[in-house]
């Protein structure tokens, strides 16, 4: 009987040591990742890039890069990569993808990498080593200084857009933000890169001075210009890069500058009414003598004939009444005419001279 209560207490005992035992820890989550089908090839050839373990939908870019090396990203931007020979590739529905890459040669020189880049859905970045071969290598530059900046404080825009910009004229704005050094040095005029980028293409980053001094464990608020292309419309996004390491992500929406369809609207207007007018110019200039006289009046108005010759007109005869004599009042003597004298009269008992014969 002891013994089965010796038992019973025992297996308690180790249930509760057992509830008291920390969890193992759950294996974490494996980062995406990336393979070449060679590690090696020279410029014109072309290596199948396959990755895992990504966002299932989300746009990749693929960019052969000099100056770089795995863990230590691509030290000189997208500016020491061959932009114009890479590829985008969709991740599928299992977070894997698979796309072939052209081998060109980086404007910088090796130890260089395949750059893996999320575009749109992931803003993750994988580096595979690569070399290209015939191509030149040099020593990756030594990082600047112990000082590390890491953004504080939430990231805006600042600035409007004028009238100008409606009609064409590039877009600024301001990228504020705050940043810390969480480093054991001061970082004094640190040089960020600042750069826009409009659907799946690449930022294209310049270079941004900041004038002051970052001590160890302080914090300054930093404001660098941002200007897209003239004419630029629709969604685009502003990244801040410092030491190859992206601080800043912001997206920018610009609406089309309706003023430029506008003019040409106001354009297709107003030119076809001036030629009008300076054809009608010209040919009133070329036409004859008589017509440009009496434009738009009929021939018989104008007094011209079918020919252009003159007409002359027939004279109005004069229509003015004549004078009627007064017929004289009664008692009134009669006006004697030079011709007529009462005297010559012939009266009623005068014989006439074929009576008399």
């Amino acid at each position: 009987m002891r013994s089965t209560r010796t038992g019973a207490a025992t297996a308690l005992l180790a249930a509760l040591l057992f509830a008291l035992l920390p969890a193992a820890p759950a294996a974490a989550a494996p980062g995406p990742t990336v393979a070449l089908s060679q590690s090696e090839a020279g410029k014109g050839g072309e290596i199948t890039v396959s990755g895992s373990g990504w966002k299932p939908g989300a746009l990749l870019m693929l960019l052969v890069c000099g100056q770089s090396a795995p863990g230590k990203g691509v030290i000189g931007g997208t500016n020491s990569c061959a932009n114009t020979d890479g590829r985008a590739a969709t991740v599928d529905a299992k977070g894997a993808f698979s796309q072939k890459l052209p081998v060109a040669e980086p404007p910088k020189p090796c130890p260089c990498v395949v750059h893996v880049a999320g575009v749109t859905g992931q803003q993750d970045t994988v580096d595979a080593e690569f070399t290209v071969a015939g191509h030149p290598t040099a020593p990756l530059p030594e990082p600047s200084g112990a000082g590390r900046l890491a953004v504080l404080a939430s990231v805006r825009l600042e600035g409007s857009s004028g009238v100008l910009v409606w009609f064409g004229a590039p877009a600024r704005r301001e990228v504020v933000f705050t940043v810390g050094n969480l480093g054991s040095t001061p970082v004094k005029d640190p040089v960020f890169e600042v750069g826009t980028s409009h659907g799946v293409f690449a930022p294209q980053y310049e270079e941004r001075q900041w004038r002051g001094t970052i001590e160890p464990g302080r914090k300054a608020l930093v404001k660098l210009p941002a200007e897209l292309a003239a004419g630029a419309h629709g969604d685009y996004q502003v990244s801040v890069r410092y030491g190859g390491k992206v601080l800043v992500e912001q997206p920018w929406g610009v609406g089309r500058p309706w003023g430029v369809t506008l003019f040409w609207l106001l354009l297709a207007v107003v030119v076809p009414a001036a030629l009008f007018r300076i054809g009608m110019a010209i040919v009133d200039r070329v036409r004859p003598e008589g017509h440009r006289q009496n434009r738009g009046g009929s021939p018989h108005q104008s007094g011209s004939g079918p020919h252009g010759r003159r007409r002359r007109r027939a004279p109005v005869p004069d229509r003015t009444p004549l004078p009627v004599p007064a017929v004289p009042a009664a008692g009134e003597p009669t006006a004697v005419l030079p011709w007529f004298t009462p005297d010559s009269a012939p009266s009623e008992n005068s014989p006439t001279t074929k009576g008399q014969s």
